[in-house]
């Protein structure tokens, strides 16, 4: 359906005159422009949507908007070229308008951090998902819980976030629940939705390629809790910039912090007694809102954080804590995430896992240590084309927590395989002992092969991915596929032996 441009714009753009059009969609890609639309030329990560102002209108684009900083009025055939600044934050309310408000329908929970995001946004949603529909935003796909289709990013650009949300409010969703990307905070994606709790999980080193230090990588992390009117901030205080973000928050936000050391600051919401056993996990938790013990299915500490972070955010939801502490209880893991495969008789246990930080390495390993009494295995790389400095960290944090390491290509991209391998290799302190095996599906069976009965092999980094990014092609990949067929391989050899 057409809109007025005056209309779409009033209140957001503020120009004293704006020539009239008709708009019949909105497109950031000039490729996809259809007759009537309203193109945004804006800056990607590799272009500059500038560049491609000529074909939105060759296409049919009814009007252009750019940024400011780059001066031109008009484009072939009188279409109106308006420059706006700081274009790239008010987009997310021309799509929030154009889409007819979604966000304002349902009640919206975002989460950000290093760590924990996807996780922490599948308990919720399992939890919420009692009282209907949930959608769901975020690195396993977006739509219904239980119904998600594909994504390519963690947070995806504003229109098609936007039309996302439609989509949902449409299909009877009452609560949203988004993992927020720092990347998506820092170019404005998230820009237009009122969020009802925000969560911060934790912050270290990670995508410093982009935002340059972490004192940046930070302040893109705080964005979400700057959202005008924010009901609710759920911050994990064990973390020390947890605690800055926890005393930043203005007295109109209310908040609900969570953790396991109350040493410095006591938390609204404790975790004491952390047991952990091949079964899973137990915790008992304290508050003003009531007391009780979690017993769950999932692997490590960082997922007991993770519970924390869950159960603080359903109590800002509204939920009382017994029916939070009875949800909870029945979650399900969330797949590539802690999976446990094999561990039988006769076999190791064989965990894939999403872990593709320094910091989350290290814990999914001291997890798996602390669940298991025999040999640990670590097979991981880095994926090309992204941030550098983190390959000696991960190198450290595999070699200081694994037994055995080795290392093989994860999305090597358009990146040399063997440059990867290399900055890698600068973090160990015993380079020798450590294989490399590039052919992941290869390294994986290795892995499992020389593991024995009460063994333990991370497979980790891709997790839930079906595919594997080599040069320009995406290719049919799977580290829970290979996992299981490796240990399907290791039963039929064993069978084979015990025949002769």
């Amino acid at each position: 359906m057409a809109r007025s441009l005056l209309e779409l714009l009033d209140g957001i753009v503020k120009l004293p005159a704006l020539p009239e059009a008709q708009i019949g969609g909105l497109a950031l890609d000039s490729r996809k422009v259809a007759p009537g639309d309203l193109f945004f030329a804006l800056e990607g990560s590799q272009t500059h949507g500038k560049q491609f102002v000529d074909q939105a209108i060759e296409r049919g684009a009814a009007a252009v908007l750019q940024e400011a900083a780059w001066a031109r009025k008009a484009g072939r055939g009188g279409v109106p070229v308006i420059s706006v600044p700081a274009l790239k934050f008010k987009l997310g309310a021309i799509a929030e308008r154009w889409f007819g408000n979604p966000a304002q329908a349902m009640s919206v929970i975002g989460i950000t951090g290093t760590n924990g995001k996807t996780s922490v946004s599948h308990f919720i949603a399992q939890a919420l998902r009692v009282d209907g529909p949930c959608g769901v935003v975020g690195t396993l796909g977006n739509g219904l819980f239980g119904e998600l289709q594909p994504s390519t990013h963690t947070t995806p650009d504003a229109i098609t976030l936007h039309g996302l949300l439609a989509g949902m409010r449409d299909a009877g969703a009452q609560q949203v629940v988004m993992e927020v990307s720092s990347h998506a905070l820092a170019q404005g994606r998230v820009s237009g939705i009122a969020f009802d709790v925000a969560v911060f999980t934790n912050l270290s080193h990670e995508h410093l390629d982009y935002h340059g230090d972490m004192a940046s990588y930070g302040r893109a992390k705080r964005r979400l809790f700057e959202t005008p009117g924010l009901k609710y901030a759920v911050i994990n205080i064990d973390d020390d910039y947890g605690q800055s973000l926890l005393a930043s928050m203005p007295g109109a936000v209310g908040t609900v912090s969570y953790g396991f050391d109350d040493s410095r600051l006591p938390p609204s919401l404790l975790g004491t007694d952390l047991r952990l056993d091949s079964q899973g996990l137990r915790l008992r938790i304290e508050s003003d809102w009531g007391q009780g013990e979690l017993r769950v299915p999932l692997l490590g500490r960082f997922n007991a954080e993770n519970l924390l972070a869950a159960f603080a955010a359903l109590l800002a939801c509204g939920l009382g804590f017994d029916e939070v502490l009875a949800r909870l209880t029945r979650l399900q893991p969330v797949p590539g995430r802690m999976q446990r495969l094999g561990g039988g008789p006769g076999e190791p246990l064989v965990v894939v896992d999403y872990a593709h930080t320094p910091d989350a390495l290290a814990q999914v390993l001291e997890a798996l240590r602390a669940h298991g009494a025999g040999r640990l295995t670590c097979v991981f790389g880095c994926g090309g084309e992204r941030d550098v400095s983190k390959r000696p960290l991960m190198a450290r944090a595999a070699e200081q927590g694994a037994d055995r390491v080795i290392v093989s290509d994860d999305n090597p991209r358009g990146e040399d395989p063997e440059v990867i391998v290399a900055d890698i290799f600068g973090g160990f302190d015993n380079a020798d002992a450590v294989a490399v095996i590039n052919d992941r599906a290869a390294a994986i069976r290795h892995a499992v092969t020389g593991a024995g009965e009460g063994d333990v092999v991370l497979i980790a980094g891709k997790g839930h991915e079906d595919y594997q990014l080599v040069g320009g092609q995406r290719l049919s990949f799977s580290d829970t596929e290979q996992a299981r067929a490796a240990l399907c391989a290791r039963l039929c050899g064993q069978k084979a032996e015990d025949a002769r």
